[in-house]
């Protein structure tokens, strides 16, 4: 990113164009292939709610009041900067909403810097990173923005020439008259702020006017990332006197500090500057890192118990099960398929652990973190502190990963606590053992799924789904619906979430896909990458092959058959045709196929596995196709594609979390078991299908169902076993860490 000549992270008084505000420059805020059979019969099933409704729509009306607010500054040097109210968190959306503005105001793409937009609350509910919502939510406004950018930029232009803005054009950060004049943006700046320009009209481009959406991109940041120049939170030197601080925390989820039982040995340790009691354990602060963590291990301290207290995995899974609504009786002359999974709880793992700088004083504070859901974490801090919301300034910092996990600012909560405590400023960093241990988890789901069928289809399909409660108290990133998704009870805000979330594909005549989150469980956890997707249509996708299995047809074909929508079928047939669906496999080798679709988008996975050792499987090849509507950086889809893909491999073979007497034994990468490098296959393909619709679905989310499915069954055709147990793979094969 360009250099700020301000200094203070923010662009210099003079440096912007400002849309009819007192500056002297213009802010403009937007207004607004193979050989198929034909299918037979299917039973039609009535549309899921998410067909007619999903998450996104939802959000998207919830944005609706404040979509005008985008934030789109031209500098004098005819650079552009969008404030994004959303989380960079390497989904690639920087990139790509530097391609919508670059696209609409005609301006080279280098010239368009993306950086984080504060808490503001005046967004209300328009500043939350999640859903797979993000270019769904800003596709339009944004570029309405910089096409009414361009037009007063024209209009500038128009009225210093004293020609008419119909004959102006516009190309590179120029705009050009009839003649050959040209005019940089930068030198229109002033004049363009002039609220009693007289626009012509704005109107964003038509597609077949596009140079840029839809091409293939390289990320803006990516130099910047491989070169170590990047900066992230702990980077910043923004508090002038912050120290590193470490909080060490209880033996068990969710356990709380009575008392610090060697108080006074510890604070005499070399580079401890301070310890203090805090809400979730005992912060230390230190000269280096280095000195906190030696304190930290050095600490004995009084605990309160935890949430799950001598439960391990198993326990959690007997609860689940039990806490199981029963399906239906079937009838007399109907054959059925019966599965019961489970699903061990995941960390969400980010390379980038929670940290964050605080600096409290007595009238005020200032934050910076990685936040998906910054106004609420600026108003639960100033409730926290006692301060007036508008006495707590929250900076928001692109962040190395979330996947759901900077929902929550217990980061920036802790570092915010510390600092009042200790009166100074504070880097706090939470270590990769605490991340694992004490950080957000998908939680452990237990499932139950029967198929019926009859004369030859399936007449219905039941999927009850028991797991520990997905933590939704940041409502949609505000105090207000954080606060009515806990009086409304989890269960309520929950299982309205799943009906807008998951959607099952096929015909399958009646089917049912009901939620029960048990109240007795209480786990720290998050919306985990595809939420509830990842397990729900995983498992269905194995019973749609057990089910092709029972009536005697091939797994691609009797998908095709039953999908019910064309856009489904159309990247399904992609991948069947260019990953060579059906060829002859090695024994113990075997492909696996899948698709998903959710948000507005559809996927589908081919993926080739070696399982002559179970108990080391490896998929060395993958097929993927996409459709996700409007794509804007088909390099961006391709690497999410591939993410998925990643996630998909590590948490059906061998990545999970073991809770024992009330704690993860993981307290590493190496411990976890996400897939590396080698177990990454290296032959990969990626199709972004042409555009099926204006506007773009949603992506990041996408996969990670597909590449669950497609790999589960892969491992089912090759061993001949179909897996009940996710991971499949599930040893605890290490020694696990100290529990605090």
């Amino acid at each position: 990113m360009a250099t700020n000549p301000s200094g203070k992270g923010g662009l210099a008084r003079r440096q912007f164009l400002t849309y009819l505000v007192a500056a002297p420059t213009l802010t403009v805020a937007a207004r607004w292939g193979l050989d198929v059979e034909p299918a037979a019969a299917t039973v039609p099933s009535p549309p899921r709610p998410s067909e007619l409704y999903d998450v996104g729509d939802f959000y998207k009306q919830a944005c609706e009041p404040t979509k005008n607010m985008v934030l789109l500054e031209v500098a004098e040097d005819g650079a552009a900067w969008l404030r994004l109210h959303r989380m960079e968190v390497g989904q690639g959306i920087t990139t790509a909403c530097a391609m919508l503005v670059a696209e609409e105001l005609d301006l080279p793409l280098s010239k368009v810097h993306v950086p984080m937009r504060d808490a503001d609350p005046a967004l209300l509910f328009n500043q939350l990173t999640g859903g797979s919502t993000s270019m769904r939510t800003v596709y339009e406004p944004i570029r309405r923005a910089a096409a009414e950018a361009r037009s007063r930029l024209i209009a500038a232009a128009a009225l210093r020439w004293d020609v008419s803005a119909g004959q102006l054009t516009t190309r590179d950060g120029l705009v050009v008259a009839p003649d050959g004049r040209t005019a940089t943006y930068g030198s229109l700046a002033v004049s363009a702020a002039d609220p009693g320009l007289s626009l012509a009209g704005v109107a964003t481009k038509a597609a077949s006017e596009f140079s840029v959406i839809g091409k293939p991109i390289r990320r803006i940041d990516a130099r910047e990332m491989v070169t170590g120049q990047f900066r992230y939170t702990l980077d910043l030197d923004v508090a002038p006197g912050a120290k590193p601080c470490l909080v060490h925390r209880a033996p068990t989820i969710q356990g709380t500090p009575k008392r610090v039982l060697n108080d006074a040995e510890v604070r005499a340790m070399s580079g401890v500057i301070d310890i203090a009691v805090i809400e979730t354990g005992v912060a230390i602060l230190a000269e280096t890192f280095g000195q906190a963590w030696d304190a930290k291990k050095a600490l004995r301290v009084d605990w309160n118990p935890g949430s799950v207290d001598g439960l391990s995995n198993e326990d959690i899974f007997n609860k689940l099960e039990a806490a199981t609504i029963p399906l239906a009786v079937p009838g007399v002359l109907v054959d059925t398929v019966d599965a019961e999974f489970r699903f061990a709880p995941v960390s969400h793992a980010p390379l980038e652990s929670n940290s964050a700088v605080a600096d409290v004083r007595a009238d005020r504070a200032e934050i910076w973190s990685g936040l998906q859901t910054p106004i609420y974490a600026q108003q639960d801090i100033a409730e926290k502190l006692g301060l007036p919301q508008d006495a707590v300034k929250v900076h928001v910092v692109q962040s190395g990963g979330a996947f759901g996990r900077r929902l929550f600012h217990d980061g920036a909560m802790e570092a915010a606590l510390a600092s009042k405590a200790f009166g100074r400023p504070v880097k706090l960093m939470w270590t990769r053992t605490d991340d694992m241990r004490h950080g957000r988890m998908r939680g452990p789901s237990f499932h139950r799924v029967r198929a019926t069928l009859a004369a030859g289809q399936v007449a219905s399909y039941e999927h009850r789904i028991t797991q520990t409660k997905t933590d939704f108290s940041h409502g949609i990133g505000e105090m207000i619906t954080a606060k009515l998704s806990a009086g409304a009870g989890n269960l309520t805000y929950a299982q309205s979430f799943f009906n807008l979330m998951v959607e099952c594909p096929y015909d399958f005549g009646v089917v049912t896909e009901v939620l029960n989150e048990p109240e007795d469980i209480h786990l720290n956890t998050a919306s985990w990458r595809s939420v509830y997707s990842a397990m729900v249509r995983g498992a269905e996708e194995l019973v749609v092959d057990e089910i092709a299995a029972k009536l005697g047809k091939d797994a691609y074909k009797f998908r095709r058959e039953y999908l019910k929508h064309d856009a489904a079928r159309a990247v399904l047939d992609k991948v069947a045709t260019e990953g060579g669906w059906g060829r002859k496999m090695p024994p113990g080798h075997a492909q696996g196929i899948a698709l998903h679709v959710e948000h507005r988008s559809s996927c589908a996975f081919l993926i080739e596995m070696d399982a002559t050792d179970p108990k080391r499987p490896r998929v060395y090849r993958a097929t993927i196709a996409a459709d996700v509507g409007r794509p804007i950086n088909p390099l961006g889809i391709e690497a999410q594609m591939i993410s998925g893909l990643t996630d998909g491999i590590s948490t059906t073979l061998r990545a999970g979390l073991h809770i024992k007497n009330g704690l993860p034994l993981e307290g590493s990468y190496s411990q976890s078991h996400f897939a590396r490098q080698k177990d990454s296959p290296r032959d990969v393909k990626v199709f972004v299908m042409p555009p099926s619709r204006e506007e773009p679905g949603g992506v990041g989310e996408l996969p990670v169902p597909a590449a669950v499915g497609a790999v589960a069954c892969a491992y089912a055709r090759a061993t001949g076993t179909w897996p009940r147990r996710f991971p499949i793979n599930f040893d605890v094969d290490f020694d696990p860490f100290p529990p605090n």
